[in-house]
């Protein structure tokens, strides 16, 4: 089996293998990627530091360019990409497909940002003098993302990087080497100088750990867990550094008396448990009035009734695997502390056997759920979520708020005062009406407050707020 190499300087290097491994059927390695070094790393800063003057002097047409024939072709192989996706995460073919073609509107839109790009003149207080408000590149760029979304997140750090003109160092999760290699080798053939982009993979421990000690990295990305992310602040406060960090989440979804059943009971599954209940927007505590409370529950239970966890290739599956042994293990953790602190687990939560070895979990509903159980505190980043029982809306309302998170919210209501109401006064930086607390567009900003995010927003136009620095320039007629 070939060697998928880092990319470093131009140049695809690399020397030990990471098997990358299958949760649908362990049996199955998906491919061999390189164990980057804590020098792999450091040569990589070095590149794209030597690259950085040229790429962020570079025409707009030819980042344009190159962007555009990146999103065309990552469109036209996207089943071929879909599938690698399904195979080395776990998620279904439909959900790896609909990534990748995410991945594609988004390096399409910033293709479109390098031809948008403005600035201001404004007058000055002082006669005769003339004031000009620009934006720059910040410089060498790493960028660290997770395993969750293997493509689509690496493209909406990657893409409005180059768009800028920074240049970049990528660390993908070590979990899902396969996606990240791919996207970088599209856009190494698009036509990008050498060491703008530079790839290594491996463990977090050790290039990670080098990304962080370095003093040549102008601003650093990372989406991950909370832990990791404080460890990336810190860092990056001791080197002067721009960063940017998207973390965990213990999103709310509000049910009310007044909501439609059918579509409550539809977006609380689609948040909760699709894509396995592995996206930092899931919902898992499912905050629900008490006139609707049990019409909800067993409608619910149902509904999850009729979800069947399978091979993620396999058409009739609709939630595919967890992704590796040490994530279904806490998820398992999770479902016993549920038990031991009182819940009841109304559904599921049993590990299943298919027609071949993978980390396969029902997924799990607990009722009689308190908002300060641990199981409702604290990510899970599985298919297990809690009901809690409210009196109205603003106990909901209060529930809902009532965490360290703020990523994204959700509210099942025909009444037009709760909703807006909701909106207003949901803190998180993400908020759905009769819609999943998952899915937000490509062109829109991605982010949430409290314990969840740290920085400025994600995608759209509003990425350039983390990758450029302003400008300020005076001329004297």
């Amino acid at each position: 089996m070939a060697l998928h190499q880092n990319l470093i300087a131009g140049e695809w290097t690399g020397g030990d293998a990471i098997p990358n491994i299958n949760p649908s059927d362990t049996n199955e390695v998906v491919g061999e990627y390189a164990r980057g070094t804590a020098d792999d790393m450091k040569n990589a800063i070095a590149a794209a530091k030597a690259a950085f003057p040229a790429w962020s002097r570079s025409g707009i047409l030819e980042r344009h360019a190159i962007l555009k024939k990146t999103a065309d072709e990552i469109l036209a192989r996207k089943d071929e990409l879909g599938a690698l996706l399904s195979r080395e995460e776990g998620k279904t073919l439909p959900e790896g497909t609909g990534e990748v073609i995410r991945a594609a509107q988004i390096f399409d839109f910033y293709a479109g940002e390098t031809l948008r790009l403005t600035g201001e003149t404004v007058p000055s207080a002082r006669p005769g003098i003339g004031v000009e408000i620009t934006r720059e590149p910040v410089g060498v760029v790493g960028i660290i993302t997770p395993w969750n979304f293997p493509i689509a997140i690496p493209a909406w750090k990657i893409a409005p990087a180059l768009a800028y003109g920074n240049t970049i160092v990528f660390k993908p999760a070590e979990l899902v080497p396969g996606s990240a290699w791919a996207i970088v080798d599209i856009l190494h053939r698009a036509g990008l100088p050498k060491g703008v982009l530079n790839l290594v993979m491996g463990k977090g421990s050790v290039v990670g750990q080098a990304m962080l000690d370095s003093p040549d990295l102008a601003g650093l990305t990372f989406t991950g867990s909370t832990g990791t992310g404080k460890r990336v602040a810190l860092a990056s406060i001791e080197h002067n550094r721009k960063f940017q960090l998207e973390m965990g989440g213990k999103n709310p979804f509000v049910v009310l008396d007044d909501a439609d059943l059918t579509v409550a009971v539809e977006a609380a599954a689609n948040s909760g448990f699709f894509a396995t209940g592995q996206r930092c927007t899931a919902s898992s505590r499912i905050i629900v009035t008490e006139g609707i409370h049990d019409k909800f529950v067993a409608a619910l239970t149902e509904r999850l009734g009729k979800i069947n966890v399978g091979h993620a290739m396999e058409k009739d599956s609709h939630v595919g695997p967890v992704v590796d042994q040490s994530q279904l293990k806490q998820d398992t953790d999770y479902i016993d502390i549920g038990r031991k602190e009182g819940a009841k687990l109304a559904f599921g939560g049993e590990l299943l056997n298919r027609a071949t070895p993978g980390f396969y979990l029902q997924p799990a509903l607990f009722t009689e759920v308190s908002n300060q159980m641990r199981i409702a505190r604290e990510e899970i980043f599985g298919p297990v979520a809690a009901v809690i029982r409210v009196k109205d809306y603003d106990e909901a309302l209060a529930t809902a708020n009532d965490t360290p998170f703020g990523l994204s919210s959700g509210i099942a209501t025909t009444s037009l005062k709760h909703a807006t109401h909701f909106k207003r006064n949901s803190e998180a930086g993400m908020v759905m009406v009769n819609l999943p607390t998952a899915g937000v567009d490509f062109h829109v900003p991605f982010g949430g407050r409290k314990g969840s995010s740290f920085g400025s927003r994600e995608q759209g136009k509003y990425a350039n707020e983390f990758f450029t620095v302003v400008k300020t320039a005076y001329t004297q007629a």
